[in-house]
């Protein structure tokens, strides 16, 4: 009887588990039409008899029987929308017969399953693919190999990104390892091809006489960080051949590779640097609610608090305006904690008279905002604090006058580097020209589907939205004054780049030292807000 009861206890926590991927497809929210033509703009930039092979996203477990809520893989929300586990994207570059029919694209997804879908959600299936998502060729995912009708060795290049992560084995991701292992078996996917390796090989591709001693350098630091790099033959050659010319004739030694799982990633951050109008509609929300956030935070903060009660009130307003995720882990650090720049912990208490440095970012239909705020928890900077922040400020409205197309991420990074380089000797906290560790980071990056999105890097194009964050860090032990000591300052803002020049996204919030002392005297919708104590 005992044993019995042990059996169907265990059934009972199975059938409980919480896999948390049931979906959500937003009537506000990105249309198939719209995924539909960023399919054909990929198309545009493919090599002629070519194929592109997306995998999405594994599910994550996060212990015992709970996994984490499931997040697609953004590159192939950004080309289906679709935000199901255990499925596979094919797009041709051009039309091709497909057991019998003319097909530009596939997609395998996972079967509709009554009990599955009590438990976890409603899924598309193959008819809602085609219904919901207007695919006109889908099939079940138990189909990927055997009725597929696609024959891989048939194109010129098979673009597709690294498969080398093992991944996480469970019954639910068991439809993906299957694809991903016939994929791997079809294409002859080498045992030892990763990121690294498709990228060293395709910067001696690149080279020739007059760069490949620059490549040399290059892979010299790469070997130094992936030592295991120099046990290929081909590479080590490459690198230890004596002139130009014998490098040119190891080049030649390289075989044609039909897989390419380094060009997809470029040509994705091709289409995803310079944001759609609609995707500038789903970003702006997405950060003026962040804003929101900390107005008012900048409210309801007080001494005493905790950083976790801070995070509570940003996402609170996040979930109040409908924002259906965080876009990264919330970053809430008081005092020395804000020296950490991923500090993701939170768990502070008794906040006192010191800064609160709050980098945080609500997801609103898959895409993320990214701004940050730094105040004084007391509601009023101290000169030393004072000194510091006003570095930071200027330094970033030295970044965002110069945000215009045409002005490259190194432009804007050297402007405001130069003033907290100037302004730290100014204060004594450096000697002039010293290399220091208190701006540690860039000060640029993309924001979109991922926080740190795709993009080339490289100039600044209309329609671009990125973000400008300098930032000053002086942990408790520097080399300085300890008046210093404990003040960290970033403040972050989300620009759109715009024909003529810019706008500042996350404006709403403030970020003047005067402004925000002001902010801080108003009261807050939360003060009435008390709770029972709890022993």
């Amino acid at each position: 009887m005992i044993y019995m009861k042990k059996i169907l206890w265990t059934l009972l926590l199975l059938a409980f588990s919480l896999s948390a991927f049931s979906q959500s497809y937003f009537e506000d929210g990105l249309t198939s039409e719209w995924h539909r033509g960023r399919r054909d703009e990929l198309r545009k930039l493919m090599p002629a008899n070519s194929v592109a092979v997306f995998f999405n996203n594994p599910v994550k477990n996060r212990t015992n029987d709970v996994d984490y809520i499931y997040h697609p893989n953004t590159d192939f929300f950004y080309l289906t929308g679709f935000r199901e586990p255990n499925a596979v994207l094919i797009v041709f570059s051009e039309e091709r017969q497909i057991n019998g029919e003319m097909s530009e694209e596939l997609i395998f997804v996972q079967n509709r399953d009554a009990r599955a879908e009590m438990w976890n959600g409603k899924r598309l299936g193959v008819e809602g693919m085609m219904s919901e998502l207007g695919f006109e060729d889908a099939l079940l995912n138990s189909e990927f190999a055997a009725k597929s009708g696609i024959n891989l060795q048939d194109f010129d290049k098979i673009l597709t990104f690294s498969l080398s992560e093992a991944i996480e084995e469970s019954s639910t991701n068991l439809p993906l390892i299957q694809m991903v292992d016939e994929f791997k078996n079809a294409t002859a996917y080498p045992d030892k091809l990763n990121e690294v390796s498709a990228q060293v090989y395709k910067m001696i591709e690149s080279s020739d006489l007059e760069t490949s001693d620059r490549v040399v350098q290059m892979l010299k630091r790469y070997s130094s960080q992936y030592p295991d790099m120099m046990q290929d033959p081909l590479v080590s050659s490459f690198m230890n051949a004596d002139s130009p010319e014998k490098r040119m004739m190891v080049k030649e030694e390289i075989p044609e590779q039909k897989l390419d799982i380094s060009s997809l990633g470029d040509m994705m951050g091709i289409l995803r640097e310079v944001k759609t109008a609609e995707e500038i509609v789903m970003l702006k929300k997405a950060v003026r609610i962040s804003a929101v956030g900390q107005v008012e935070v900048m409210k309801a903060a007080k001494v005493g608090m905790t950083e976790r009660e801070i995070q509570g009130v940003h996402e609170f307003i996040y979930k109040r305006y409908g924002a259906e995720e965080l876009g990264y882990p919330s970053i809430v650090g008081g005092g020395n904690n804000g020296c950490i720049l991923h500090y993701i912990e939170n768990d502070k208490r008794d906040l006192t008279d010191r800064l609160l440095l709050m980098d945080l970012g609500a997801e609103w239909r898959g895409y993320t905002a990214d701004v940050t705020r730094t105040i004084p928890i007391s509601g009023e900077f101290n000169a030393e604090e004072k000194a510091i922040y006003e570095l930071v400020y200027q330094a970033q409205e030295a970044g965002i006058a110069l945000s215009k197309p045409g002005t490259t991420f190194q432009d804007i990074d050297a402007a405001g580097r130069k003033i907290i380089d100037d302004g730290l000797a100014k204060l004594g906290i450096i000697k002039k020209g010293e290399g220091h560790m208190y701006f540690p980071h860039g000060t640029s990056h993309h924001i979109g589907l991922d926080v740190h999105d795709r993009g080339t890097y490289d100039v600044l194009k209309e329609g671009v939205v990125f973000t400008i964050e300098p930032g000053i860090y002086i942990p408790e032990g520097s080399d300085c004054d300890p008046k210093w000591w404990g003040i960290a300052v970033r403040i972050e803002d989300d620009i759109l780049v715009t024909k003529d020049g810019n706008i500042n996204l996350s404006g709403d919030a403030p970020r003047t030292i005067a402004a925000i002392e002001e902010m801080m005297r108003h009261p807050s919708v939360l003060e009435e807000w008390v709770l029972p104590e709890i022993d």
